[in-house]
């Protein structure tokens, strides 16, 4: 079951020390949109996240969209308005949309990262594509499915390294 637990863990993406993933010789970062970056409900970017890309960017880190969002151009238009690469269709767990995106974008597993805010895709995903899984707490929960698909998902959670540790 360790490849269901995540590296480390954080309150949200803005609570990732940049210079900390930098020093570790991360270049790409993958990023789950939905519930990681904005709420289901969000279109479009928020300036906050415009800002975290920035810093990212600043970093030498290069921000990639990989969501496995089933709403029709959701990750597309979402990554052309905030300037970014993307994934859409991703399917995560698998391996296979990582290694496209790092392919892609010339990194290799050593270099990249994943943050998502669910254990059975995001870092499922990415301990299986061999990169570092950042893991966030959900922006919201939404639905009766998604509180319980949390609870499943606590054990693993709380095995994970605290950000601090990065």
């Amino acid at each position: 079951m360790h490849f269901l637990i995540p590296d480390f863990l954080f309150e949200s993406i803005y609570t990732i020390d940049i210079e900390r993933l930098r020093a570790r010789g991360i270049k790409l970062l993958l990023a789950d949109l939905d519930n990681t970056l904005v709420p289901y409900s969000s279109k479009v970017p928020t300036d906050e996240v415009r800002a975290w890309r920035d810093k990212l960017r600043e970093a030498g880190i290069t921000l990639f969209i990989l969501s496995n969002s089933r709403k029709p151009g959701r990750a597309q238009r979402f990554a052309e308005a905030l300037g970014v690469p993307y994934q859409g269709h991703a399917g995560k767990p698998k391996a296979k949309g990582f290694y496209q995106a790092m392919e892609r974008m010339g990194a290799r597993p050593e270099e990249t990262a994943i943050v998502g805010d669910q254990i059975f895709t995001d870092i499922w995903g990415g301990n299986n594509a061999g990169v570092t899984t950042l893991m966030v707490k959900p922006i919201e929960f939404g639905t009766v499915f998604r509180v319980l698909r949390y609870g499943i998902e606590t054990p693993f959670r709380t095995r994970g390294k605290g950000g601090d540790t990065l």
